[in-house]
This record gives C-alpha cells, structure tokens and sequence, in this order.
C-alpha cells in the first residue's frame, strides 16, 4: 500500500491549496516536505492561473518546526554540515513563500512552533483557530532562531517582544497573536476552513500583479527614506499601469460596477 504524499496539492479556482500531510510527525518539516513545498511554489510563480496559495495543515497541529529526528547526528559533524538543512531547505522554501507573486494565507489550526512559526511568518496573512499557539521553540533547544523567524518578528512586534518570545519560548495564544498584529484575524476552530478558503478566493479575484506590486512596496518601506521610497513607489506604479487588470479598474470605476480582474 502506498503511503500519501506528505503535501497535497490541490487547485481550487484561481488558487493553488497545500495542506501539509504528516499529522503523525505534527507536521515537522522532513527534507521531503520542503523540498515538495519548495517546488509546488515555485511551480506556482510561474503559472498565471495561480493567482493566490492557500497553506492549511492536516492533523491537530500546523507545524512543529523542522524535522531533528532526521540526519540530526552530532558525532564527527561540522557545523556547516549540521546546518546544511537550513541552507539547502529551510532557507530557499522560506525565500520562495516570501516572494511569492501573489497572495499566501496561512491557516494555523494548531501549535505553529519552531520552523513551523517561521512558515507561518513568511505569508502574508495568517488566520489562526482560537486554540492556536505559536512558539520560537528554538532556545529551548540550545538553537538561534532560524527559518527567517528573527527577520519578521522585530518587525512585526518590535525589539524587544520579539527577544522575549525568542529567548524565554513560551507559546502565545491565538487570541494575544492577534492583539500584537502576528495574525490577521482568530476564527472558531470549526470555522478556519471556511474562513481561509473565503479569504484566499477573495484576493485570488483581486489584480494579482498589483498585490505582487504592493507586496514589493510594504517589505521595501524600511530599506528607504521617504525620498528614495517615494521614486520607489513611482517604479511600481510604472509597472502597474501597464497591466490590463488597471484598464479594466478604471473602467470599473468609470462604469460604477465591480471590475473583473484577470490578474494581467
């Protein structure tokens, strides 16, 4: 008998569906499953019919963090080599979720820790059930974050929040992520399908080059002073207006009706 992938990939209408599929495991995050997830999304960048990806997890858990029961030997290694996961899978999966071309929401219906925070981090929304959890999970083990987990949280909770919850590692509610701004919003558990699905369809039908546009604005805001962000906003914009989802926004509103976007 055949065992079921690990990532299950389904297409749903104008967006792409991967639900990690070790409920056993809670989702730890094996060479296979990067490697899977990494592809899927880099597969999706390059299909104009992908115009969101939804990221939902099986089981009870989202993700506890990178898999250590696999290759995790520390006799005779050096450190490049106990790290060499994080270069060759952890990092590219992080990078390709993070630029991806369109929007990514996340569903947490559980304990999102370690890595598995780090996943949860890198998308552009996060919806969590109200008996969610997040965790750093790292110091606990003797680790530095990884997974780019220290990269977003200073600059979602500040410095000082995100040294707390890295260096002390106790979980946060589902409800106290949404009061600090790491979630967008905390739906009943029987609700967070439905929720994510209803979120995701909705930006699917959205000008999709224009959110890969503003995405490109928000992450660049603190690289720039206004004057260099302000000739940076002109740039995007310049490619903006040469889609064919702003002629139709325009006739949209010229017209008084909903524009129907194509994501060109």
């Amino acid at each position: 008998m055949m065992s079921e992938p690990s990532l299950q990939v389904e297409r749903v209408d104008g967006y792409l569906r991967l639900t990690l599929n070790r409920p056993r495991q809670r989702n730890a995050l094996d060479a296979v499953l990067q490697g899977a997830l990494r592809e899927a999304l880099e597969q999706a960048a390059g299909d104009p019919a992908v115009r969101a990806v939804l990221l939902r997890a099986e089981g009870a858990g989202f993700c506890a963090g990178q898999d250590l029961g696999e290759g995790f030997e520390f006799d005779g290694r050096s450190a490049e080599a106990l790290t060499a996961p994080i270069a060759q899978g952890l990092n590219p999966l992080i990078q390709a979720l993070a630029d991806a071309p369109f929007p990514t929401v996340c569903a947490v219906n559980g304990v999102a820790a370690g890595a598995g925070f780090g996943l949860a981090l890198a998308c552009d929304y996060i919806l969590a059930a109200e008996d969610a959890t997040f965790m750093c999970a790292f110091s606990r083990l003797g680790l530095a974050p990884d997974s780019g987990v220290s990269f977003h949280l200073p600059r979602l909770l500040g410095e000082r929040r995100a040294l707390a919850l890295a260096m002390l590692d106790e979980p946060i509610s589902a409800r106290q992520a949404e009061a600090w701004g790491l979630v967008w919003k905390v739906a009943p558990r029987d609700a967070l399908d439905a929720d994510t699905e209803a979120l995701t369809a909705t930006l699917a039908r959205k000008a999709t080059k224009a959110l890969a546009l503003t995405k490109r604005a928000m992450r660049s805001a603190f690289a720039h002073d206004l004057r260099e962000h302000l000739m940076f906003e002109r740039r995007l914009q310049m490619e903006a207006v040469m889609t064919e989802d702003v002629r139709e926004g325009v006739a949209a509103f010229q017209e008084r009706r909903k524009p129907a976007f194509k994501g060109l």
